[in-house]
């Protein structure tokens, strides 16, 4: 099997989503925990490629695509470009609810829509990144070719730095983030905040 890494293309849209979901759990497949499968893709994917393609890269091979990375520049102008272009859609789609105690989670991401968090970050490193990959990809190189092809695009517009934040559950990927050169800047009930130099 052929696996090829490339620009997104908006054909894989559903490719996105579908990698999204089935990595969403700390890495592992999220399917039972939400009742609706597109919310995983509509919060973590699905504005990266829409507000900025160009810093959005696939891996495909003959299953479709298998892993990607999505990312923005500029993590404050990209809360701005949600409010105004992204979250209004599915608040009007989405109406907020309470949590209904059946073991989904949908609510929380509805919730997220609704009510977005705008968290400081380092000043050194304005973009941030979401990556996810397949097993069938894993631990074959595409991670961290993925990194590498974002952070050669982001060096090219003059980003020196780009962060991340890692569910404290994902050991798999803290390990490796830190092969890949990201270093801990900090850490929160939950997960850990990572950081990569683009500068060097």
């Amino acid at each position: 099997m052929t696996a090829t890494l490339r620009p997104f293309h908006p054909a894989d849209t559903a490719g996105l989503y579908r990698v999204c979901l089935l990595t969403g759990d700390a890495g592992r497949d999220a399917s039972r925990l939400y009742g609706n499968p597109d919310l995983l893709g509509h919060v973590y994917a699905g504005p990266y490629a829409v507000a900025d393609p160009g810093l959005c890269f696939v891996v495909a091979d003959d299953e479709g695509v298998g892993g990607y990375v999505v990312a923005t520049a500029d993590t404050a102008h990209f809360a701005d470009w949600l409010e105004d272009r992204w979250w209004p859609v599915l608040r009007a789609q989405y109406p907020a609810h309470d949590d209904p105690h059946d073991g989904t989670a949908d609510h929380v991401l509805v919730e997220r829509m609704h009510h977005p968090p705008r968290e400081p970050f380092p000043a050194d490193a304005p973009a941030h990144l979401h990556i996810d990959l397949l097993p069938r990809l894993q631990r074959a190189g595409w991670g961290r070719r993925l990194i590498g092809a974002l952070a050669d695009e982001l060096r090219a517009r003059g980003v020196p730095g780009v962060h991340l934040d890692v569910d404290a559950a994902n050991v798999d990927a803290i390990a490796f983030y830190g092969r890949v050169g990201f270093v801990v800047v900090e850490t929160y009930d939950g997960g850990q905040r990572m950081v990569l130099d683009l500068r060097g």
